[in-house]
């Protein structure tokens, strides 16, 4: 055994180790759990009698000792180079530079109409993209089999009862007027859905943004007020027409028209909140009155940025995106 003992400590010493590989098999040759040389010895350690067990042991000991001390030289050694690399670094030299993001155009315009309307004293509100058929249909005196359901085809997600993806914020405007009391100013931006045909001006997915206000003798020159505020916020002075419409929770209605580039681009539709629609969620329509209106972000970015084509903002085109900048 001693012999045995010289051989190791010989090819302890003479094992080259230059690469953190021949570190890791340098000590898995030595000292690995199952196979390592010295781990095998201390297991054979039982098979001696006890006198020369306490003999070997210490010898066996000091070669585990040499293992690791060859093994912390080696790291010591590695640890000073990785320092003497740092300090070689020149602090003044720039460093690589990180791109950073641009807002997406819908993001840019949405966040400017929050913006506007907390100004004059609107509250922003959200809610669920899955809606049932009474908040979206019903309550906004949209009944089973009216005509203007068919202006909103909608992706139904069962039946019975009636699931379906919205197709418009209105129904915000339901859930808010349920649970809260006159007067309100409330603003609702958000994803809808329509069955439509995907195209250059329109898409199966758009976002909305909707308006409404409720107190005491609202009238419909506070709607036309508010409209104006919006659209002189976007476009500064501009002419602006609205013209006689339908809505079935609306009532009078309009439709909204800015002169831009030399013509009349329609961009939003409006009107005073239907009676029968404040009855439905419990608001005496003989003290209050309101007016609600509803816009398309899409449009209006298309509109501000000049965009021909609607379905380059789902492309996530880096080349598109990188030109936006929250100029508002």
């Amino acid at each position: 055994m001693d012999k045995e003992i010289e051989n190791i400590k010989k090819e302890i010493k003479c094992f080259h180790i230059k690469t953190y590989n021949d570190l890791e098999t340098f000590r898995i040759k030595f000292l690995g759990k199952k196979k390592g040389i010295v781990t095998i010895l201390f297991k054979e350690l039982k098979k001696i009698t006890i006198c020369k067990r306490k003999i070997y042991g210490k010898i066996i000991n000091d070669l585990k000792k040499e293992v690791q001390n060859k093994i912390k030289i080696f790291n010591s050694k590695n640890d000073i180079q990785k320092n003497e690399k740092v300090l070689k670094l020149d602090p003044t030299i720039p460093g690589k530079s990180i791109e950073i993001g641009s807002i997406h155009p819908l993001s840019i315009i949405r966040n400017r109409i929050i913006d506007i309307f907390i100004k004059i004293g609107f509250t922003y509100v959200d809610g669920p993209e899955i809606e049932d058929d009474w908040h979206n249909f019903t309550a906004l005196n949209i009944p089973i089999f009216h005509p203007s359901r068919d202006m909103q085809d909608t992706f139904f997600l069962c039946k019975n009862p009636d699931i379906l993806l919205r197709t418009h914020t209105s129904s915000v405007q339901i859930r808010y007027m349920k649970k809260h009391s006159p007067p309100f100013r409330v603003l609702s931006i958000g994803k809808v859905y329509r069955n439509e045909t995907i195209s250059s001006r329109s898409n199966f997915m758009f976002h909305q943004a909707e308006g409404f206000y409720i107190d005491q003798k609202v009238s419909f020159s506070d709607l036309k007020q508010t409209i104006h505020y919006l659209i002189t916020s976007f476009f500064g002075e501009v002419k602006i027409r609205f013209r006689p419409s339908y809505f079935p929770f609306t009532e009078p209605s309009a439709e909204v028209d800015i002169y831009c580039n030399g013509e009349w681009l329609e961009i939003m539709g409006c009107g005073m909140i239907d009676p029968q629609v404040l009855e439905n969620v419990n608001i005496d329509s003989e003290i209050y009155s309101g007016f609600a209106f509803g816009l398309g972000i899409e449009r209006l970015a298309l509109i501000i940025y000049q965009i021909k084509d609607i379905r380059i903002y789902f492309d996530n085109d880096i080349r598109f995106l990188r030109q936006f900048k929250s100029e508002f």
